[in-house]
Protein backbone atom coordinates (compact mmCIF):
# COMPACT_ATOMS: atom_id res chain seq x y z
CA UNK A 1 0.00 0.00 0.00
CA UNK A 2 1.77 3.16 -1.20
CA UNK A 3 1.50 6.74 0.01
CA UNK A 4 -1.25 7.65 -2.46
CA UNK A 5 -3.43 4.73 -1.39
CA UNK A 6 -2.90 5.60 2.27
CA UNK A 7 -3.86 9.21 1.55
CA UNK A 8 -7.14 8.17 -0.08
CA UNK A 9 -8.02 5.92 2.87
CA UNK A 10 -7.02 8.55 5.45
CA UNK A 11 -9.05 11.19 3.62
CA UNK A 12 -12.05 8.85 3.78
CA UNK A 13 -11.43 8.30 7.49
CA UNK A 14 -11.46 12.06 8.11
CA UNK A 15 -14.74 12.47 6.20
CA UNK A 16 -16.35 9.85 8.45
CA UNK A 17 -14.86 11.63 11.48
CA UNK A 18 -16.72 14.76 10.37
CA UNK A 19 -20.02 13.17 9.38
CA UNK A 20 -20.31 10.43 11.99
CA UNK A 21 -18.03 11.09 14.94
CA UNK A 22 -18.69 14.85 15.12
CA UNK A 23 -21.83 15.90 13.24
CA UNK A 24 -23.82 12.88 14.29
CA UNK A 25 -22.45 11.50 17.55
CA UNK A 26 -21.08 14.63 19.25
CA UNK A 27 -24.73 15.26 20.14
CA UNK A 28 -24.44 12.41 22.66
CA UNK A 29 -21.77 13.95 24.96
CA UNK A 30 -23.10 17.51 24.44
CA UNK A 31 -26.69 16.52 25.27
CA UNK A 32 -26.33 16.50 29.11
CA UNK A 33 -24.91 20.04 29.06
CA UNK A 34 -27.61 21.30 26.70
CA UNK A 35 -30.36 19.74 28.81
CA UNK A 36 -28.86 21.19 31.99
CA UNK A 37 -28.59 24.73 30.61
CA UNK A 38 -31.68 24.86 28.39
CA UNK A 39 -33.84 22.55 30.49
CA UNK A 40 -35.53 20.33 27.92
CA UNK A 41 -36.66 16.75 28.64
CA UNK A 42 -35.25 13.45 27.41
CA UNK A 43 -38.37 13.16 25.25
CA UNK A 44 -37.48 16.44 23.48
CA UNK A 45 -33.91 15.18 23.12
CA UNK A 46 -35.34 12.09 21.43
CA UNK A 47 -37.14 14.24 18.86
CA UNK A 48 -33.93 16.18 18.13
CA UNK A 49 -32.06 12.91 17.67
CA UNK A 50 -34.79 11.48 15.45
CA UNK A 51 -34.75 14.63 13.30
CA UNK A 52 -31.10 13.86 12.59
CA UNK A 53 -31.89 10.22 11.83
CA UNK A 54 -34.77 11.15 9.51
CA UNK A 55 -32.26 13.25 7.61
CA UNK A 56 -29.78 10.36 7.63
CA UNK A 57 -32.49 8.12 6.18
CA UNK A 58 -33.14 10.63 3.37
CA UNK A 59 -29.43 11.09 2.67
CA UNK A 60 -28.65 7.37 2.61
CA UNK A 61 -31.57 6.68 0.27
CA UNK A 62 -30.64 9.60 -1.98
CA UNK A 63 -27.01 8.47 -2.23
CA UNK A 64 -28.09 5.18 -3.82
CA UNK A 65 -29.31 7.06 -6.89
CA UNK A 66 -26.17 9.14 -7.37
CA UNK A 67 -24.08 7.77 -10.23
CA UNK A 68 -22.41 10.92 -11.55
CA UNK A 69 -20.20 13.62 -10.01
CA UNK A 70 -19.98 11.64 -6.78
CA UNK A 71 -16.88 13.43 -5.54
CA UNK A 72 -18.33 16.91 -6.13
CA UNK A 73 -21.63 16.04 -4.45
CA UNK A 74 -19.72 14.48 -1.56
CA UNK A 75 -17.61 17.59 -0.96
CA UNK A 76 -20.61 19.95 -1.15
CA UNK A 77 -22.38 17.70 1.36
CA UNK A 78 -19.42 17.95 3.73
CA UNK A 79 -19.50 21.77 3.55
CA UNK A 80 -23.20 21.89 4.49
CA UNK A 81 -22.61 19.28 7.18
CA UNK A 82 -19.88 21.37 8.79
CA UNK A 83 -22.09 24.48 8.66
CA UNK A 84 -24.92 22.62 10.41
CA UNK A 85 -22.55 21.77 13.26
CA UNK A 86 -21.24 25.31 13.76
CA UNK A 87 -24.71 26.90 13.58
CA UNK A 88 -25.92 24.68 16.45
CA UNK A 89 -23.78 26.86 18.70
CA UNK A 90 -25.13 30.13 17.30
CA UNK A 91 -28.86 29.37 17.44
CA UNK A 92 -30.97 28.72 20.52
CA UNK A 93 -34.37 27.98 18.98
CA UNK A 94 -35.74 24.45 19.21
CA UNK A 95 -37.30 24.72 15.72
CA UNK A 96 -33.95 25.80 14.24
CA UNK A 97 -32.19 22.94 16.02
CA UNK A 98 -34.62 20.48 14.44
CA UNK A 99 -33.80 21.86 10.98
CA UNK A 100 -30.05 21.87 11.61
CA UNK A 101 -30.10 18.30 12.89
CA UNK A 102 -32.13 17.32 9.81
CA UNK A 103 -29.54 18.95 7.50
CA UNK A 104 -26.73 17.26 9.43
CA UNK A 105 -28.52 13.95 8.95
CA UNK A 106 -29.16 14.34 5.21
CA UNK A 107 -25.58 15.34 4.50
CA UNK A 108 -24.26 12.73 6.94
CA UNK A 109 -26.13 9.96 5.09
CA UNK A 110 -24.75 11.18 1.78
CA UNK A 111 -21.22 11.41 3.17
CA UNK A 112 -21.29 7.94 4.73
CA UNK A 113 -22.60 6.13 1.65
CA UNK A 114 -20.57 8.07 -0.93
CA UNK A 115 -17.33 7.94 1.06
CA UNK A 116 -17.72 4.22 1.77
CA UNK A 117 -18.50 3.29 -1.83
CA UNK A 118 -15.81 5.58 -3.31
CA UNK A 119 -13.05 4.26 -1.04
CA UNK A 120 -14.15 0.61 -1.36
CA UNK A 121 -14.31 0.90 -5.15
CA UNK A 122 -10.88 2.55 -5.24
CA UNK A 123 -9.32 -0.16 -3.07
CA UNK A 124 -10.98 -2.95 -5.04
CA UNK A 125 -9.68 -1.44 -8.29
CA UNK A 126 -6.15 -1.53 -6.84
CA UNK A 127 -6.53 -5.05 -5.38
CA UNK A 128 -6.52 -3.68 -1.84
CA UNK A 129 -10.00 -4.67 -0.66
CA UNK A 130 -8.61 -6.09 2.58
CA UNK A 131 -7.93 -2.51 3.68
CA UNK A 132 -11.54 -1.38 3.20
CA UNK A 133 -12.46 -1.87 6.85
CA UNK A 134 -10.00 0.80 7.91
CA UNK A 135 -12.14 3.62 6.52
CA UNK A 136 -14.85 2.81 9.09
CA UNK A 137 -12.38 3.49 11.90
CA UNK A 138 -13.20 7.14 11.21
CA UNK A 139 -16.45 6.63 13.13
CA UNK A 140 -14.61 5.55 16.27
CA UNK A 141 -11.89 8.17 15.86
CA UNK A 142 -14.53 10.89 15.56
CA UNK A 143 -16.36 9.62 18.65
CA UNK A 144 -13.12 9.59 20.64
CA UNK A 145 -12.29 13.12 19.46
CA UNK A 146 -15.74 14.42 20.38
CA UNK A 147 -15.61 12.59 23.72
CA UNK A 148 -12.29 14.25 24.60
CA UNK A 149 -13.05 17.72 23.16
CA UNK A 150 -16.60 18.22 24.44
CA UNK A 151 -15.91 18.40 28.21
CA UNK A 152 -12.70 20.40 27.66
CA UNK A 153 -14.35 23.03 25.44
CA UNK A 154 -17.61 23.07 27.40
CA UNK A 155 -15.78 23.88 30.64
CA UNK A 156 -14.52 27.11 29.07
CA UNK A 157 -17.04 28.08 26.39
CA UNK A 158 -20.27 26.26 27.44
CA UNK A 159 -22.17 23.97 25.07
CA UNK A 160 -22.51 26.74 22.44
CA UNK A 161 -18.74 27.08 22.16
CA UNK A 162 -18.43 23.32 21.96
CA UNK A 163 -20.50 23.15 18.77
CA UNK A 164 -18.47 26.03 17.29
CA UNK A 165 -15.17 24.43 18.26
CA UNK A 166 -16.13 21.12 16.70
CA UNK A 167 -17.24 22.97 13.58
CA UNK A 168 -13.83 24.62 13.26
CA UNK A 169 -12.12 21.25 13.79
CA UNK A 170 -14.29 19.79 11.03
CA UNK A 171 -13.15 22.55 8.65
CA UNK A 172 -9.52 21.56 9.32
CA UNK A 173 -10.30 17.90 8.55
CA UNK A 174 -12.11 18.90 5.36
CA UNK A 175 -9.12 20.92 4.16
CA UNK A 176 -6.76 17.98 4.83
CA UNK A 177 -9.03 15.62 2.88
CA UNK A 178 -9.27 18.08 -0.01
CA UNK A 179 -5.47 18.07 -0.26
CA UNK A 180 -5.19 14.28 0.02
CA UNK A 181 -7.92 13.71 -2.58
CA UNK A 182 -6.84 16.41 -5.06
CA UNK A 183 -5.58 13.80 -7.55
CA UNK A 184 -8.43 11.32 -7.01
CA UNK A 185 -10.48 10.78 -10.16
CA UNK A 186 -13.78 9.00 -9.66
CA UNK A 187 -15.52 7.43 -12.60
CA UNK A 188 -19.28 7.59 -12.96
CA UNK A 189 -21.01 4.39 -11.92
CA UNK A 190 -23.38 2.56 -14.22
CA UNK A 191 -26.80 1.34 -13.24
CA UNK A 192 -26.56 -2.45 -13.30
CA UNK A 193 -29.35 -4.23 -15.16
CA UNK A 194 -31.39 -6.54 -12.95
CA UNK A 195 -30.75 -10.26 -13.31
CA UNK A 196 -31.01 -13.32 -11.11
CA UNK A 197 -27.51 -12.50 -9.84
CA UNK A 198 -28.18 -8.84 -9.04
CA UNK A 199 -31.64 -8.93 -7.46
CA UNK A 200 -31.49 -8.15 -3.76
CA UNK A 201 -35.03 -9.35 -3.09
CA UNK A 202 -33.93 -12.99 -3.27
CA UNK A 203 -31.83 -15.25 -1.08
CA UNK A 204 -30.30 -14.09 2.18
CA UNK A 205 -30.12 -10.36 1.40
CA UNK A 206 -33.69 -9.42 2.55
CA UNK A 207 -33.02 -11.12 5.88
CA UNK A 208 -29.71 -9.30 6.26
CA UNK A 209 -31.41 -5.98 5.47
CA UNK A 210 -34.19 -6.59 8.03
CA UNK A 211 -31.69 -7.66 10.67
CA UNK A 212 -29.56 -4.57 10.02
CA UNK A 213 -32.62 -2.32 10.29
CA UNK A 214 -33.48 -3.82 13.69
CA UNK A 215 -29.86 -3.34 14.76
CA UNK A 216 -30.21 0.34 13.86
CA UNK A 217 -33.35 0.56 16.01
CA UNK A 218 -31.73 -1.10 19.03
CA UNK A 219 -28.17 0.20 19.10
CA UNK A 220 -29.08 3.86 18.59
CA UNK A 221 -30.79 4.10 21.98
CA UNK A 222 -27.47 3.53 23.70
CA UNK A 223 -25.70 5.51 20.98
CA UNK A 224 -27.88 8.56 21.68
CA UNK A 225 -28.41 8.48 25.44
CA UNK A 226 -25.40 6.65 26.94
CA UNK A 227 -23.64 9.75 28.28
CA UNK A 228 -26.87 11.32 29.53
CA UNK A 229 -27.83 8.08 31.29
CA UNK A 230 -24.50 7.92 33.10
CA UNK A 231 -24.56 11.68 33.78
CA UNK A 232 -27.83 11.23 35.67
CA UNK A 233 -26.43 8.56 38.01
CA UNK A 234 -24.96 10.71 40.85
CA UNK A 235 -22.21 8.26 41.77
CA UNK A 236 -21.07 7.98 38.14
CA UNK A 237 -21.56 11.54 36.90
CA UNK A 238 -17.82 12.24 36.82
CA UNK A 239 -17.33 9.34 34.42
CA UNK A 240 -20.02 10.24 31.87
CA UNK A 241 -17.69 11.97 29.40
CA UNK A 242 -15.02 9.29 29.81
CA UNK A 243 -17.56 6.65 28.82
CA UNK A 244 -17.92 8.23 25.37
CA UNK A 245 -14.14 8.36 24.94
CA UNK A 246 -14.03 4.65 25.76
CA UNK A 247 -16.71 4.02 23.10
CA UNK A 248 -14.58 5.85 20.54
CA UNK A 249 -11.28 4.21 21.51
CA UNK A 250 -12.88 0.77 21.30
CA UNK A 251 -14.45 1.62 17.93
CA UNK A 252 -11.22 2.85 16.26
CA UNK A 253 -9.51 -0.56 15.94
CA UNK A 254 -12.76 -2.53 15.75
CA UNK A 255 -13.30 -2.01 12.00
CA UNK A 256 -9.91 -3.42 10.86
CA UNK A 257 -10.02 -6.15 13.54
CA UNK A 258 -13.45 -7.39 12.45
CA UNK A 259 -12.37 -7.13 8.79
CA UNK A 260 -9.35 -9.38 9.46
CA UNK A 261 -11.63 -11.89 11.21
CA UNK A 262 -13.91 -11.78 8.15
CA UNK A 263 -11.03 -13.18 6.08
CA UNK A 264 -10.65 -16.16 8.41
CA UNK A 265 -14.20 -16.99 9.51
CA UNK A 266 -17.67 -16.82 7.97
CA UNK A 267 -19.43 -13.46 8.22
CA UNK A 268 -22.42 -14.99 10.03
CA UNK A 269 -20.26 -16.51 12.79
CA UNK A 270 -18.46 -13.21 13.39
CA UNK A 271 -21.70 -11.21 13.30
CA UNK A 272 -23.15 -13.67 15.85
CA UNK A 273 -20.31 -12.88 18.26
CA UNK A 274 -20.62 -9.14 17.62
CA UNK A 275 -24.37 -9.11 18.26
CA UNK A 276 -24.07 -11.13 21.50
CA UNK A 277 -21.34 -8.82 22.82
CA UNK A 278 -23.45 -5.79 21.94
CA UNK A 279 -26.50 -7.13 23.79
CA UNK A 280 -24.29 -7.66 26.86
CA UNK A 281 -22.92 -4.12 26.56
CA UNK A 282 -26.41 -2.60 26.25
CA UNK A 283 -27.90 -4.51 29.20
CA UNK A 284 -24.94 -4.31 31.59
CA UNK A 285 -25.89 -0.85 33.02
CA UNK A 286 -29.38 -2.20 33.78
CA UNK A 287 -28.02 -4.77 36.23
CA UNK A 288 -24.92 -2.98 37.52
CA UNK A 289 -24.21 0.73 37.98
CA UNK A 290 -20.57 0.63 39.04
CA UNK A 291 -17.70 2.48 37.38
CA UNK A 292 -16.27 -0.72 35.92
CA UNK A 293 -19.59 -2.03 34.59
CA UNK A 294 -20.28 1.28 32.84
CA UNK A 295 -16.81 1.41 31.29
CA UNK A 296 -17.02 -2.24 30.18
CA UNK A 297 -20.46 -1.55 28.68
CA UNK A 298 -19.03 1.45 26.82
CA UNK A 299 -16.12 -0.64 25.54
CA UNK A 300 -18.39 -3.44 24.30
CA UNK A 301 -20.71 -0.96 22.63
CA UNK A 302 -17.85 0.80 20.81
CA UNK A 303 -16.25 -2.49 19.83
CA UNK A 304 -19.43 -3.91 18.30
CA UNK A 305 -21.54 -1.18 16.70
CA UNK A 306 -18.84 -0.10 14.22
CA UNK A 307 -17.92 -3.75 13.80
CA UNK A 308 -21.46 -4.68 12.80
CA UNK A 309 -21.54 -1.80 10.30
CA UNK A 310 -18.21 -2.89 8.83
CA UNK A 311 -19.05 -6.59 8.66
CA UNK A 312 -22.52 -6.11 7.21
CA UNK A 313 -21.53 -3.64 4.49
CA UNK A 314 -18.37 -5.61 3.57
CA UNK A 315 -20.28 -8.90 3.42
CA UNK A 316 -23.10 -7.37 1.34
CA UNK A 317 -20.55 -5.90 -1.06
CA UNK A 318 -19.04 -9.37 -1.46
CA UNK A 319 -22.48 -10.65 -2.44
CA UNK A 320 -23.00 -7.80 -4.95
CA UNK A 321 -19.52 -6.55 -5.97
CA UNK A 322 -20.76 -4.52 -8.96
CA UNK A 323 -23.37 -2.61 -6.93
CA UNK A 324 -21.36 -1.26 -4.00
CA UNK A 325 -23.04 2.16 -3.93
CA UNK A 326 -26.58 0.79 -4.07
CA UNK A 327 -25.85 -2.01 -1.57
CA UNK A 328 -24.42 0.39 1.02
CA UNK A 329 -27.27 2.83 0.38
CA UNK A 330 -29.97 0.16 0.78
CA UNK A 331 -28.51 -1.21 4.00
CA UNK A 332 -27.90 2.24 5.44
CA UNK A 333 -31.45 3.34 4.55
CA UNK A 334 -33.03 0.52 6.57
CA UNK A 335 -30.48 1.08 9.35
CA UNK A 336 -31.42 4.77 9.38
CA UNK A 337 -35.14 3.97 9.44
CA UNK A 338 -34.60 1.97 12.63
CA UNK A 339 -32.65 4.88 14.10
CA UNK A 340 -35.58 7.26 13.54
CA UNK A 341 -37.82 5.12 15.73
CA UNK A 342 -35.30 4.24 18.46
CA UNK A 343 -34.84 7.61 20.23
CA UNK A 344 -38.58 8.38 20.14
CA UNK A 345 -39.49 5.02 21.69
CA UNK A 346 -36.70 5.41 24.27
CA UNK A 347 -37.91 8.89 25.23
CA UNK A 348 -41.46 7.57 25.68
CA UNK A 349 -40.29 4.62 27.80
CA UNK A 350 -38.23 6.88 30.05
CA UNK A 351 -41.22 9.22 30.36
CA UNK A 352 -43.59 6.36 31.29
CA UNK A 353 -41.33 4.41 33.66
CA UNK A 354 -39.23 7.36 34.85
CA UNK A 355 -36.13 5.22 34.35
CA UNK A 356 -33.61 4.63 31.59
CA UNK A 357 -33.59 0.88 32.37
CA UNK A 358 -36.79 0.21 30.42
CA UNK A 359 -35.27 1.87 27.33
CA UNK A 360 -32.07 -0.18 27.61
CA UNK A 361 -33.99 -3.45 28.09
CA UNK A 362 -36.03 -2.61 24.98
CA UNK A 363 -32.81 -1.88 23.06
CA UNK A 364 -31.22 -5.15 24.19
CA UNK A 365 -34.28 -7.18 23.18
CA UNK A 366 -34.44 -5.55 19.73
CA UNK A 367 -30.76 -6.24 19.02
CA UNK A 368 -31.24 -9.86 20.10
CA UNK A 369 -34.24 -10.13 17.76
CA UNK A 370 -32.03 -8.71 14.98
CA UNK A 371 -29.59 -11.57 15.63
CA UNK A 372 -32.39 -14.15 15.51
CA UNK A 373 -33.70 -12.74 12.22
CA UNK A 374 -30.25 -13.03 10.69
CA UNK A 375 -29.73 -16.61 11.92
CA UNK A 376 -33.20 -17.81 10.89
CA UNK A 377 -32.81 -16.11 7.51
CA UNK A 378 -29.47 -17.78 6.93
CA UNK A 379 -30.83 -21.20 7.92
CA UNK A 380 -33.87 -20.87 5.64
CA UNK A 381 -31.71 -19.64 2.74
CA UNK A 382 -29.30 -22.57 3.03
CA UNK A 383 -32.24 -24.99 3.28
CA UNK A 384 -33.89 -23.48 0.19
CA UNK A 385 -30.63 -23.60 -1.79
CA UNK A 386 -30.12 -27.24 -0.80
CA UNK A 387 -33.63 -28.15 -1.99
CA UNK A 388 -33.08 -26.29 -5.28
CA UNK A 389 -29.74 -28.04 -5.81
CA UNK A 390 -31.31 -31.41 -5.11
CA UNK A 391 -34.12 -30.69 -7.58
CA UNK A 392 -31.65 -29.71 -10.32
CA UNK A 393 -29.57 -32.85 -9.76
CA UNK A 394 -32.67 -34.98 -10.14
Amino acid sequence: MNRQHMGIVFGGILLLVIAMGISRFAFTPILPFMRQDVGFSLEVAGFLASSNYIGYFIGALWAGFIHRQRKQILMVSVIFNVLSVGLMGLMELYSIWLILRLIAGITGGLIFVLTSSIVMDYLAKNSLSRWSGYVFSGIGLGIAISGICVPLIEARLAWQGTWLGLGILSVVFLLITTILWRGLEIQDTLKVANSSNTKMTKGFMPWLILSYGLEGLGYIITGTFLVDIIHNIPSLQAYSSYSWVIVGLAAIPSAPVWTILLEKFSAIKILFVAYILQVIGILLPVFSQTVWSVLVASFLFGLTFVGIVTLTTSYARQLFPTQSGFVVSLLTTFYAFGQIIGPIVAGQLVNIYNSYKAALVFAGIIVFVALLVMLVGRWLTIKKEAVAEHTISI
